[in-house]
């Protein structure tokens, strides 16, 4: 199943994406007055999506990222092996993650501003995965029951300001740094953890091409680790790392310009555009 928000003019509603086709999902359960997707998923509600009758189609709605209002957006950092030897940086021995917030969520199609205090704008292709049922202490053997599907993420990184400090946050956090979407697909429709493919084209060009077989910590060891050190919610987003061929390490180095077209791709979350304006 394909889970969406998209725009009414109350604000984001959760969706089930069919096809070209946009389904209110609360309407669909018989709830109509209710809209929030990262609720449905803390309510466990998603299963009956699967037998209720489907509510009139949504004409002409806009997706917004998935999950519009989540209570975290967790990054981590040097998690693919082609992406940490590329750096010249030996694999971590654990996690190493960063925050973002929500003013960086961006929804398909948008169009991204650079920032203005930055000159070397870079992308990172990613696989996200959003908690579905809330985490503390959880085992590997147990993660994926607390993993509600997977999603497309694009985390922009301004390179000078990242590395201008110790912490990276200095140059993750800028508005609309993190395009994410088109939609939540269940773990059921996205394939096994370790096997979802992704990749990055930058105006025609394709700059990472990878799977998530090549993460050095799973999704359910991130999920082990990550929820020994603070509670997961629902709604949480965690977005797993990049593989190699960014920007940043490029001969000659490649930064994003306005005008520029980047597109993550998968063969099972689908396609998210993004203009840098």
């Amino acid at each position: 199943m394909r889970l969406v928000s998209y725009r009414s003019p109350d604000g984001p509603r959760a969706g089930v994406l069919r096809g070209e086709q946009i389904f209110d999902a609360w309407s669909a359960l018989g709830d109509p007055q209710r809209s929030s997707l990262r609720e449905l998923i803390a309510e466990d509600r998603v299963g009956e999506l699967e037998t209720a009758e489907a509510a009139a189609t949504v004409a002409d709605a806009a997706l917004g990222p998935p999950i519009p209002d989540p209570e975290k957006i967790v990054c981590i950092g040097l998690n693919y092996r082609s992406h940490a030897a590329e750096a010249g940086i030996d694999p971590p021995s654990s996690p190493t993650f960063f925050a973002k917030y929500r003013n960086a969520l961006a929804e398909p199609g948008a169009t991204v501003p650079l920032p203005a205090t930055s000159e070397k704008v870079d992308y990172e292709a990613e696989v996200a995965f959003v908690i579905g049922r809330r985490a503390r202490d959880v085992g590997e053997d147990r993660a994926l029951d607390h993993v509600a599907g997977y999603t497309l993420f694009n985390d922009l990184s301004a390179r000078d300001l990242q590395f201008s400090t110790p912490q990276w946050m200095p140059g993750k956090v800028f508005d609309g740094s993190a395009p994410c979407g088109p939609a939540l697909v269940t773990p059921d429709e996205a394939g096994p953890h370790d096997a979802i493919e992704l990749a990055l084209e930058l105006n025609g060009e394709t700059m990472q091409s990878a799977s998530t077989a090549d993460l050095i910590f799973s999704i359910p060891q991130l999920v082990a680790h990550l929820s020994s050190l603070m509670t997961l919610e629902p709604g949480d987003l965690v977005s797993t790392g990049t593989p190699s061929g960014v920007g940043s390490v490029r001969e000659p180095r490649v930064w994003l310009k306005p005008g520029d077209e980047v597109v993550v791709s998968s063969p099972t979350l689908g396609r998210l555009e993004t203009r840098i304006g």
